[in-house]
C-alpha cells in the first residue's frame, strides 16, 4: 500500500477522534521535510484550531512519486475526513479525482481554471477552493525578463519540467509565448526523477544552452541542492520559481512565497469547518512575487548582477 509517513509527523488513530474533533486530510506531493505542513498548522493555530484538541490530521506524503497520489487520496476519502487539504497541483488533481463531495482546499496550484479544478477564480462552483500559484501568463513573461536582465547575452534557453505534473504543459505554453516576443529560443527538457538530471545537463551542454529555467515543481524542490550543484558544475545560469532553490545554491528565483500560501490555506479550512461552502470562497491568487538572488553563485559563474536588479530584489544571498 502506498502510504509513507515519517515518525516526526503525527498520525491520528481512530480511537483518539471524538465527536467534537474535526478530521482533516493533508495530501502533499512532496515530503514532510519541506516544512509546508508546519506552516499550515501555524495558520490553523492562529485561528484557534489545535491539533489533538479540536482537530485531528491524517497526513499523506507522496515523496515526489506522483503515481502514489491516487491511492493516498483514496485513503483519505475512505477515512471520511471532513476536509482534504491538497498541496500543490498534482495533489489537488488527485483529490478532485477521488471525491466530488468532500471539501478540498488546494494550496499553490498552477492554473486551477485551466486544469478544470474550478469553474473560475471568483466562483469555484464545486467542492474545491484555495490558493493559486501564478497570476497567468504575465508571471512567466516576468520570469524570462528577469533572466534576460541577469544574463543579457542569453538567447538559447532551456526549460526543465516534470511531465508528471499536470500544470507543466500550461506553464510551458505561457513560457513559449513570452519567449517568442523576446527573441529567445527555448529548448524543452523533461525530468521525472533525479536519475534524469544527468541526461538533462548533458543535453544542455550539447545544445550550447546559455541559461536554464526550472519550472516550479515538487520534484525540483525536493532535489534542489542536486540541481543547483549540477547547474554550477555545468556553468549554466538558472532561474527558478521557488526561493528555496536559490537558498540551496541556485542563481535567481521569482515567485510567490510558498510558506505564506500554506498559512493562507488555513483560513479556507477555518471558514469551511465553520459552515461556508467551498463554492462560495473565491480562489486567491498571489499578490506578491519575490525576487531572490544568490551573489555567491553569480560570482562562481563569473556573472555580475546589474545594480538595478539587485536594488529590486527582496533578498540577496551573499
Amino acid at each position: 500500500m502506498a502510504f509513507f509517513m515519517l515518525a516526526a509527523v503525527p498520525q491520528t488513530a481512530d480511537a483518539q477522534v471524538s465527536e467534537n474533533v474535526r478530521r482533516i486530510g493533508y495530501l502533499a506531493t512532496g515530503s514532510p521535510t519541506s516544512g509546508f505542513h508546519e506552516q499550515f498548522l501555524q495558520g490553523l493555530r492562529e485561528l484557534g484550531w489545535i491539533e489533538g484538541r479540536n482537530i485531528a490530521i491524517e497526513y499523506r506524503f507522496a515523496d515526489g512519486r506522483y503515481e502514489r497520489l491516487p491511492e493516498l487520496a483514496a485513503q483519505l476519502v475512505r477515512l471520511n475526513v471532513d476536509i482534504i487539504v491538497a498541496q500543490p497541483t498534482a495533489s489537488a488533481v488527485a483529490a478532485r479525482n477521488a471525491t466530488r463531495t468532500i471539501p478540498i482546499v488546494m494550496i499553490n496550484v498552477g492554473d486551477p481554471v485551466g486544469l478544470g479544478l474550478v469553474a473560475s477564480l471568483a466562483r469555484p462552483a464545486g467542492n474545491i477552493t484555495g490558493t493559486a500559484f501564478t497570476v497567468g501568463s504575465e508571471t512567466f513573461g516576468k520570469t524570462l525578463e528577469l533572466l534576460k536582465e541577469a544574463v543579457p547575452n542569453a538567447r538559447r534557453v532551456a526549460v526543465l519540467s516534470n511531465p508528471a505534473n499536470p500544470a507543466q504543459a500550461l506553464a510551458i505554453k505561457d513560457l513559449n509565448s513570452a519567449a517568442a516576443s523576446m527573441g529567445l529560443r527555448l529548448f524543452l527538457l523533461e525530468a521525472s526523477g533525479p536519475d534524469d538530471f544527468g541526461g538533462v545537463f548533458a543535453k544542455i551542454t550539447k545544445e550550447r544552452i546559455e541559461a536554464l529555467v526550472v519550472v516550479a515543481e515538487s520534484l525540483f524542490f525536493l532535489h534542489r541542492t542536486l540541481l543547483a550543484d549540477l547547474a554550477l558544475k555545468h556553468r549554466v545560469p538558472t532561474m527558478y520559481g521557488l526561493r528555496e532553490n536559490v537558498a540551496a545554491g541556485g542563481l535567481i528565483s521569482y515567485g510567490p512565497n510558498l510558506s505564506y500560501a500554506s498559512r493562507r490555506g488555513a483560513t479556507f479550512v477555518d471558514k469551511i469547518l465553520k459552515g461556508t461552502k467551498p463554492a462560495d470562497l473565491p480562489v486567491e491568487q498571489p499578490t506578491r512575487f519575490e525576487l531572490v538572488i544568490n551573489l555567491k553563485t553569480a560570482k562562481a559563474l563569473g556573472l555580475t548582477m546589474p545594480a538595478s536588479l539587485l536594488l529590486r530584489s527582496d533578498q540577496v544571498i551573499e
